[in-house]
């Protein structure tokens, strides 16, 4: 039985629970903790991508069906990199993933008065000491994984010197990098993490939250347990990169003697097939031009997600049927797919849209005339009823509707074939136009007016349906059609260069396509389905009251399959 499957044995329901689960209910059931509490504790140094989703949905999700709190925290201790505007783009989308954080917004930069309090205890218990070695200097006597590290020269200190020292450090004596306070643990330990560890150093900055009041600021894996700590965290919940850092974490709130110490668990990254999500690659791409922002709907940051037109919803979906484990593995961006299609294909109408037109002319429709026809909104959901579009003599439809010499099987229109325009009538090609270079520009038609959808009409079938849009009403809007950002077939990264292997195709603009009059109104973030073009949505950046961009979800053809 996998991880998070359901079964049904003598009709009582068993419900298996992933091993996070399992072991919050055994610290429940032995008293260590009587109210779960959850955090998400995000770095404010870039824009959250999926990864970031499955942890905020994870660690929301276990507050939430404990009955507990779920803490949104910003570990702001590195103001080299922090930014006001990913703070604020965090927040944003740690809500609308579904991070049910309401007013709980933390700061590790507001701690910062109890972590120096913390290094002066460590300070007087001898378990900490001030350091001049170089940076380098440092990583020459930590040795290697398979040789021990040699102590610091001044890994002796008396307690008073050290004491002196580390005031002054916050003072501003130091200069930046030219002492650090390390942890005093153990040299020769085989985990390197525990081979005194710096966790303090000087740095003049001013941080986006405190300004310039402090100069030095404490190491993330000396910070990050005394915030758990501080909120009362009982399961501090983390990827499986932070398992070697678990004996710091736990010797860091054992030393600090906190009551009821935070336990850290590890479970396995969530890595999707041919994307990027590393932060300096992201940033690269967006310093030259590849992408328009953080935001471009060829990432997968939240925001890209978000302006693509992926729904909270979907991400769930997917993420569940990723599942919680500790085993790395890769999954496929089309399950994402997958889970997007399943959550839109029976939410959203399905419209008329034309991304590559030619003209089509009903000869003998009378001129001058437009009527309206009913057009199911959902075919697949009868309950979203039905809309009226307008027709007319004059239609747009797709160039690839229409060939002059089509291969066996095609359906579609033809010199002397007939198809259905939908929800309309039986149109007859009779003739085409072209341009001097060979193009079909206008396809000539008849059409019998006996044959109107709805009528009952049985005298003869049809082996072809096309979609459309009249002429004399249709919105002239711009469309984009997105592929991966980088080369499937290369793969995301060139090993020997590093350099990102972009595929050139990753976006083609469609500035002259039409869709139907009921689109005229509609929003940002407003999505559809376009009849056999895929899923789009309207784009929030570029999109205006006078010219609509739409940006496609994705097409309507999966290659992933669920399993049974």
């Amino acid at each position: 039985m996998s991880e998070n499957e359901n079964i049904m044995t003598n009709e009582k329901e068993i419900v298996s629970k992933n091993f996070i689960e399992t072991i919050i209910d055994k610290d429940i059931a032995e008293g260590r903790c009587t109210k779960v509490i959850t955090r998400f504790p995000p770095e404010p140094n870039g824009y959250l991508h999926i990864g970031h989703a499955k942890s905020i949905l994870l660690n929301s999700g276990l507050a939430k069906k404990y009955g507990g709190q779920f803490n949104l925290r910003f570990d702001d201790t590195n103001p080299t990199k922090e930014k006001v505007e990913f703070v604020e783009n965090i927040a944003k989308d740690v809500a609308w993933v579904g991070g049910e954080f309401e007013d709980r917004i933390f700061y590790a930069s507001n701690y910062f008065e109890q972590m120096y309090e913390a290094a002066v205890k460590l300070i007087k218990k001898g378990k900490a000491y001030v350091c001049e070695l170089r940076a380098e200097e440092i990583r020459e006597y930590r040795g290697t994984l398979t040789e021990p590290g040699k102590n610091s020269p001044y890994r002796d200190r008396s307690i008073e010197e050290n004491l002196e020292l580390f005031e002054k450090m916050k003072n501003g004596d130091f200069e930046d990098g030219s002492v650090v306070l390390r942890a005093k643990i153990d040299m020769s330990s085989p985990n390197m993490n525990m081979r005194d560890p710096v966790i303090y150093r000087v740095a003049h900055m001013t941080h986006h939250n405190t300004g310039d009041a402090w100069c030095i600021y404490p190491m993330y894996d000396f910070a990050h347990p005394i915030e758990d700590a501080i909120e009362g965290i009982t399961h501090s919940i983390c990827t499986l990169e932070f398992e070697d850092h678990r004996p710091l974490y736990d010797w860091v709130v054992t030393e600090l003697e906190y009551p009821n110490p935070p336990k850290q668990i590890e479970f396995a990254k969530l890595y999707v097939t041919n994307v990027i999500t590393g932060k300096r690659y992201i940033k690269k791409l967006v310093e030259t031009g590849v992408v328009d922002g953080w935001d471009d709907p060829r990432l997968v940051s939240i925001a890209a997600l978000r302006r693509r037109g992926f729904t909270p919803e979907a991400l769930k979906m997917f993420m569940e049927l990723v599942g919680v484990s500790k085993s790395q593995s890769s999954v496929d961006y089309a399950m994402l797919e997958y889970c997007i299609r399943e959550d839109l294909k029976l939410k959203k109408p399905r419209m008329m849209a034309v991304l590559d037109p030619i003209k089509l002319v009903i000869d003998n429709y009378p001129d001058n005339t437009t009527e309206m026809v009913s057009v199911p909104n959902n075919q697949e959901n009868p309950d979203m009823g039905e809309r009226m579009v307008p027709f007319g003599k004059e239609l747009y439809i797709e160039r690839e509707d229409f060939m002059i010499e089509p291969p066996k099987k095609y359906f579609r229109l033809f010199p002397g074939n007939e198809v259905r325009l939908m929800s309309a009538y039986f149109v007859k090609c009779v003739s085409y136009e072209t341009d001097e270079a060979g193009n079909v520009t206008v396809v000539h038609c008849t059409y019998d007016p006996e044959t109107k959808s709805g009528s009952g009409f049985t005298g003869r079938k049809v082996k072809g349906t096309i979609h459309w849009v009249n002429v004399s009403t249709a919105i002239k809007t711009t469309a984009r059609l997105y592929e991966n950002l980088t080369d499937e077939e290369k793969g995301v990264y060139d090993e020997e260069t590093g350099e990102m292997n972009i595929n050139p195709n990753s976006l083609v603009v469609k500035d002259e396509c039409y869709v139907e009059p009921a689109l005229k109104d509609c929003k940002a973030y407003d999505s559809f389905q376009f009849l056999r073009n895929g899923f789009f949505t309207v784009d929030c950046k570029d999109s205006s009251s006078e010219h609509i961009v739409f940006n496609r979800i994705c097409s309507l053809k999966s290659s992933y399959k669920p399993a049974n």
